[in-house]
Order: structure tokens, then C-alpha cells, then sequence
């Protein structure tokens, strides 16, 4: 049990999103290594066991093993696969302890790290935790800031104070209902969420509510959004070229592509973008009122969608700070720690638990996570 009892030379942090799986490699507490893989969970647990398996074959030290350690959040549990949250908990905890043995801690917020025998009496502490994990890690390197992480599907929106977090909402319900979760992001979110009423050559229209297009295809078109990142098929299931592109945004308000100039449909994809930035900005704006931060603050951006973080500072007149260069990852991985932020924030975590390093808030409890530790030692 000794990466249990001491500093494990090797730490994997995952985060398993419904969507995606997100995973960071730290040795010796230097992040070397960062990925994503498209993971439809909604479709089945098979898609994590696959995903798990590219992993291995791109780091094959990350099965089990004395010298390795693995830190995991999650989202994924709230896919409608599983018939309640506990039991998606539970489902991908499973996953991850048959896959990589006893030296599996998951991230349980402010109450520190669990082991698997524990998953199931504190699921509520684990589910959805991934946002914190990010902000923790932030909240050690910056006083005053609005973390806002905008990734494929969700915009986190997170303010540090006196550098610690303080978010009003602590699980996805109560984050729904402060603007801490804005559940909108730059891949898969459907445009008819984004505005009712669109514009196409002076003439305002309704906007078809069905999932004939996704932000994906507006960015696609701004070109704002890197192949890499455009990972999900396209809702209608074709190809991602301009032309394809531009026929999923004329079906939104009843039209072909031909009927109008490539000009006017990215006139079109633009209005989408300011929509979704208008959304994001009016609960930054709630999130700031409410946690009274002062004008200097900065915005701290991350995820796949930071473009929009740094072009919102600028609206708001605030200074703007990528993830990595407040987190101090430098080199080819820091632009993919933007993306990846809690998976590289839980590895981080776990390897300052282990290492006895406490934290602002009482994030980690070190010392507590310590004595759960030696108590299930035979589990």
C-alpha cells in the first residue's frame, strides 16, 4: 500500500464526463502529459471500458501498479444511462477500480479523497465534483478571480474570494439555480437553446427548436474551434466541411444554404456566438454581484471555449489569466491543461494529499483523508 502512505511517483488525474473523458499525467509533480477522448456514455459503460484501453495504450504504466496512483472526479453520472445519480456513481467507481486496482482515490470536495468501499455511502460528496477540483486549485494561486471554464456542453462559473471558493451552489442543482453552472458550451449545446429569434438580411426570425445544429457548427465557422476539439458528430450525423456546416445553420430558421451567400450565414453563426456570450456574461454578472469581488479581479478562462473567457474580460473591463499560467504549466501540454483543467487539478490534489500538503478551505484534510486511509488499509 505504499502509494497509499506516501508520495506515488506517478499520478493520473481523471475527469469522466458524460461526453468526454479528460486525463492528465503528473510525475513528480510536473504535469508531462494531457488528453481527451470522445466518450458518448450515455450509449453504454463499454465506451469508458474502451476509452480506459486507448489510455493504456498511450501510457502503459497507468494500470495498476505501487508506484502509481490515480485521481478521479466525475461527471458522467448524470447521463441518463444510469437511473439515478448514486447509481452512476457507483457504476463508474466500479469501472475504475477494476481497471486500475486498490490505488484509486476519488475526489470528494471539501471532505478530501474515498476510497472504493466508500463510494456508495457518500456518492453525494463525488458526484459532479469536477468544478471544484478546478476551482481549489486555482483558489491556492489567486485571492480574488471568477474561474470560468466554458467546455464542450457546460460553462462553469466559479468565484474565488480571499483565496478560497466561494460558491453558493454545491452540487449541479444548487449551481443551476446561483449561475455557477450555465449549461451551454462551444460543441454540442443545440442553437435553439441559444436565442429564439435570429436575424437573416434585416429580417428577424423564430428559430426551428429541434437539433438540427449545435455550437459546434457556429464555431466551426468562426473558426474559433480546432479539429482536435471538434470531436462528436455533427447533428445530423454528415460531414463538418463549410458547406455542410452552412446547410445545418440554414435548417434552424427553415432555409438551404444556397439560398444565401457564405457571407450571410457566418453573419448568422456570429449572432449565435454573441447570444451565448450575452448568456454567459449575464451570470458572470450574478456571480460577481454576489460574491462582492473587486473591479480588478480577473477572469481566469478554461476548457475548450477560453476564446470567449478572454473576450469577456475585455467586456467586463477585467484583467484576463488562462488556467495553466495560473496553475505554472508551461511547454506543449499547457494549451491542453486549459482543456483538461480538473483532471489536472485532481492530480494535483491527490499528490499534495499524499505528500501531507494542506490547502486553503480545508479542501484536502489531509491528515483526516490519512487516518481513512490506514482504517480501510485491508479493504
Amino acid at each position: 500500500m505504499a502509494a497509499e502512505d506516501s508520495s506515488a511517483a506517478v499520478i493520473y488525474g481523471w475527469d469522466l464526463g458524460g461526453a468526454n473523458i479528460k486525463a492528465a499525467r503528473l510525475e513528480h509533480g510536473v504535469v508531462r502529459d494531457v488528453a481527451q477522448w470522445a466518450c458518448p456514455l450515455w450509449q453504454g459503460l463499454g465506451h469508458l471500458e474502451e476509452t480506459l484501453a486507448r489510455a493504456r495504450q498511450r501510457w502503459p504504466d497507468c494500470g495498476p501498479g505501487a508506484d502509481v496512483a490515480h485521481a478521479v472526479t466525475m461527471t458522467g453520472e448524470m447521463t441518463d444511462l444510469f437511473e439515478h445519480r448514486q447509481a452512476g456513481v457507483a457504476a463508474l467507481a466500479q469501472v475504475m477500480s477494476d481497471s486500475f486496482g486498490e490505488h484509486v482515490h476519488f475526489y470528494a470536495g471539501d471532505a478530501g479523497w474515498r476510497r472504493q468501499a466508500q463510494v456508495g455511502s457518500d456518492w453525494a460528496l463525488i458526484a459532479s465534483a469536477n468544478w471544484l477540483a478546478t476551482a481549489s486549485l486555482a483558489a491556492m494561486r489567486c485571492d480574488h478571480a471568477v474561474l470560468v471554464d466554458i467546455g464542450t456542453t457546460t460553462t462553469d462559473v466559479i468565484p474565488l474570494v480571499r483565496g478560497r471558493v466561494a460558491a453558493r451552489g454545491r452540487d449541479d442543482a444548487g449551481r443551476l439555480a446561483s449561475g455557477e453552472l450555465v449549461y451551454q458550451g462551444v460543441v454540442r449545446t443545440p442553437l435553439c437553446a441559444l436565442a429564439p429569434r435570429i436575424e437573416l438580411g434585416g429580417l428577424r426570425v423564430n428559430v426551428m427548436n429541434e437539433w438540427f445544429a449545435t455550437t459546434a457548427d457556429v464555431y466551426r465557422l468562426t473558426g474559433e474551434l480546432p479539429e482536435i476539439h471538434d470531436a462528436h458528430p455533427s447533428a445530423d450525423g454528415r460531414a463538418k466541411t463549410p458547406e455542410a456546416t452552412r446547410q445545418r445553420l440554414a435548417r434552424m430558421i427553415g432555409r438551404d444554404a444556397h439560398e444565401a451567400p457564405p457571407a450571410a450565414w457566418l453573419a448568422l453563426a456570429r449572432q449565435w456566438r454573441m447570444a451565448q456570450i450575452a448568456e454567459v456574461e449575464n451570470n458572470v454578472l450574478r456571480v460577481l454581484h454576489a460574491a462582492g469581488l473587486p473591479a480588478d479581479a480577473p477572469l481566469v478562462g478554461a476548457g475548450c471555449g477560453h476564446f470567449l473567457v478572454r473576450e469577456l474580460a475585455g467586456r467586463l473591463g477585467r484583467p484576463y489569466c488562462a488556467f495553466e499560467d495560473l496553475a505554472g504549466i508551461a511547454g506543449p501540454v499547457s494549451s491542453w491543461a486549459r482543456v483538461c483543467a480538473p483532471s489536472v487539478a485532481v492530480a494535483v490534489l491527490l499528490e499534495r494529499a499524499l505528500d501531507g500538503v494542506g490547502a486553503n478551505g480545508g479542501v484536502l484534510q489531509c491528515a483526516r483523508y490519512r487516518r481513512v486511509i490506514a482504517s480501510h488499509a485491508s479493504l
